[in-house]
């Protein structure tokens, strides 16, 4: 139902629609308004993420629990011809419970289970959404096993005083005044939290709850509310700075308002309307970034349990870990999550009470803070994919050669010509300008070579391409092949890229078998084919061999490397059971992600490893993967994180779907 209201515009006037009411299809377009801003303000949100976990995937893990629920909503919609206020709510609450991915996403669940139970009996009104504010706030509450103030709780709790403190209740009025209440206690929340204070933030969660909040004004009054960019502020201890919209560079500390609430009392909540002293957490929850103990996030969605039962099982991972949420969809599907050292105790712990479904393991020893960015600088090397692949030009656009069978994506996107066999293989860029393969400049140049262990027939091509002699490590390759295939190189000076084929101590001792009066062998630290690659790509034959060794050493240490694969077998890994058909994503050798969707387990350890930063993702492709795969995961990458190069290269090797490098 719409309304109208007058606005003055210097000598025009303006008519804008202001709606009374939303119904299925109008609360289905705000959730997608939800959506689409989410993905607009998730770099901004990632950014804000200091507590619980400084891991930068609040914003990821909002957008990720709003697609769900948008998906699920949106296939309910097809399969009925009324389409009702509390069958798309109650759809939103579905798809977030069985979805949510991380503390903030099983958050989202309730407020959209909130509005839900609001809705039963007719569309949403202005009464209705004070009720809906109101009900979200105590599940929260009640979910959680540990409420810390100056989060999200505080923030929703303030939006839903704010909402029922308005007599008058039009749709527009509250929905106003519960975005401006939780505006206000979402520049409140540094004062609350130390944590928050000492990084110069706002809490993340809560700056993703005032999204959703503005695109409900948006909705019913037809303008979007002015908000600010909140970054993280220059000296710690002084506030957070927010960011105009607009592009410019100015900040400013965030302003208290006259006359604004107290935020040390807030809200609980309750139905009594009591309101409670807010604890002072610094001293509490500071020691958190302290612990070096590497630990997890556990996540599943569990069926055939009910309130009782679900309380109990909150109380039970209290005990293991922190963090923790047990919430319900207001059906019968609960969604638990925990920060634990043991994530075997969580979900033997869920499997007590019900059927556990859809679990996700991640390990924050991925997502732990670095001090270092994974920047190298790049010598002049040949072979067009070597070149191309990090050629800096005035304008900051990377070119690439594409490979036939190659898929290139992201900002800047420029492919070069495909490098044909006829071309020559250029090794190492001459310092007087000639190159490899010219007899004139052959004489500038160190007698070297470098073997490589590969496997996969494309992969193969691509080492031979840079210029690398190839040991097939198709099947396992051992001590005595890699040292045959060393002693079978023609040059004075060889360079290894074991590429993870053999431990670190079977490698030294080839080292020492290798080495003679005629022959000098380093061993360089690249444990998969995508540090090899990198590795190679800045082998310059020009320096002598120390310093070329250092520098291909040094940018195989920098590229972050993981794997996709999918589990084979029933197993007990690092981070807990894996099923056949399992997404299992690895960071090294160390399992981090299970997920019962391989492309969703591809999906989570691209964010995880591009959470630390990076400029350049390589992914190469295994035998079984599918085409498809290949691009999903570089569409994922372009649309997550802009500026962020993807090069997809087929590489034919048997055990990993995807092996993935981040430089």
């Amino acid at each position: 139902m719409l309304g109208a209201r007058v606005r003055r515009t210097g000598s025009e006037v303006a008519v804008a629609h202001v709606r009374e009411s939303l119904d299925g299809p109008d609360l289905l377009v705000w959730a997608r308004g939800c959506r689409t801003d989410l993905e607009l303000r998730r770099a901004e949100i990632d950014a804000l993420n200091v507590f619980p976990i400084a891991d930068a995937d609040t914003g990821t893990n909002l957008l990720a629990t709003m697609r769900a629920a948008v998906a699920t909503a949106e296939r309910a919609v097809l399969e009925v011809e009324d389409v009702t206020s509390h069958l798309v709510a109650q759809a939103l609450a579905r798809g977030a419970t069985t979805g949510a991915r991380g503390n903030s996403g099983i958050i989202l669940s309730q407020v959209l289970r909130g509005i839900a139970e609001a809705v039963v009996a007719g569309p949403l009104t202005g009464v209705r959404l004070q009720e809906a504010l109101l009900r979200s706030a105590v599940l929260v509450r009640t979910g959680l096993s540990a409420p810390v103030e100056g989060t999200i709780l505080t923030v929703l709790d303030r939006a839903a005083a704010a909402a029922a403190e308005v007599t008058e209740p039009s749709l527009a009025e509250v929905a106003r005044s519960a975005a401006e209440g939780a505006a206000h206690a979402l520049s409140r929340t540094p004062t609350q939290l130390g944590v928050l204070r000492a990084a110069g933030v706002v809490d993340a969660g809560a700056r993703g709850l005032l999204v959703l909040l503005d695109c409900l004004v948006t909705e019913v009054c037809g303008e979007a509310p002015a908000r600010v960019r909140y970054t993280r502020g220059e000296l710690a201890d002084q506030g957070p700075h927010r960011r105009p919209d607009d592009g410019t560079e100015q900040g400013a500390n965030l302003p208290a308002r006259s006359g604004d609430i107290d935020h040390e009392r807030v809200r609980d909540g309750a139905a009594d309307g009591r309101e409670r002293r807010t604890p002072d957490p610094r001293g509490e929850h500071d020691h958190r970034e302290q612990d070096a103990d590497p630990h997890f996030e556990v996540m599943y969605v569990i069926s055939g349990t009910d309130e009782t039962a679900a309380g109990g099982l909150r109380d039970r991972l209290a005990v293991l870990g922190d963090s923790v949420v047990v919430v319900g969809d207001g059906d019968s599907t609960w969604s638990a999550h925990v920060h634990c050292r043991d994530a075997g105790a969580a979900i033997e712990a869920g499997l007590a009470v019900g059927t556990v479904t859809s679990i996700r393991i991640e390990s924050f020893a991925v997502t732990a803070p670095h001090s270092g960015h994974p920047e190298h600088s790049h010598h002049e090397h040949g072979t067009d994919w070597l070149a191309a692949r990090h050629a800096h030009g005035g304008t900051g656009v990377r070119e690439r050669a594409a490979l036939p069978d190659q898929v290139a994506s992201g900002a800047g996107d420029r492919l070069s010509r495909p490098l044909g066999r006829d071309v020559v293989p250029v090794t190492g860029g001459a310092r007087d300008g000639r190159v490899f393969g010219d007899p004139a400049a052959r004489g500038a140049l160190a007698d070297r070579g470098v073997l490589a262990v590969v496997a996969g027939a494309a992969a193969t091509r691509l080492f031979e391409d840079g210029g690398a002699v190839v040991l097939r490590g198709d099947r396992q390759v051992d001590t005595s092949a890699l040292l045959t295939a060393i002693r079978r190189m023609p040059n004075r000076e060889v360079l290894v890229l074991p590429n993870g084929a053999l431990p670190a101590q079977e490698l030294v001792a080839v080292g020492v078998a290798a080495r003679d009066g005629s022959r000098d062998v380093l061993l360089l630290p690249s444990a998969s084919m995508v540090q090899g690659l990198a590795a190679l790509a800045v082998h310059d034959r020009g320096r002598i061999a120390v310093d070329d060794a250092f520098a291909m050493s040094e940018a195989a240490a920098t590229t972050r490397w993981g794997a996709l694969r999918a589990a084979r077998v029933r197993a007990l890994t690092m981070v807990g059971m894996c099923s056949p058909g399992d997404g299992l994503g690895l960071v090294g050798q160390d399992v981090v992600v299970i997920d019962p969707d391989v492309v969703g387990a591809g999906r989570i350890l691209l964010d995880r490893m591009l959470g630390l930063g990076g400029e350049l993702v390589t992914l190469l492709m295994g035998a079984d993967a599918g085409p498809e795969l290949a691009q999903v995961l570089a569409d994922h990458v372009t649309a997550g994180f802009p500026g962020v190069e993807v090069v997809v290269y087929s590489g034919g090797q048997q055990v990993d779907l995807v092996q993935i490098g981040v430089e």
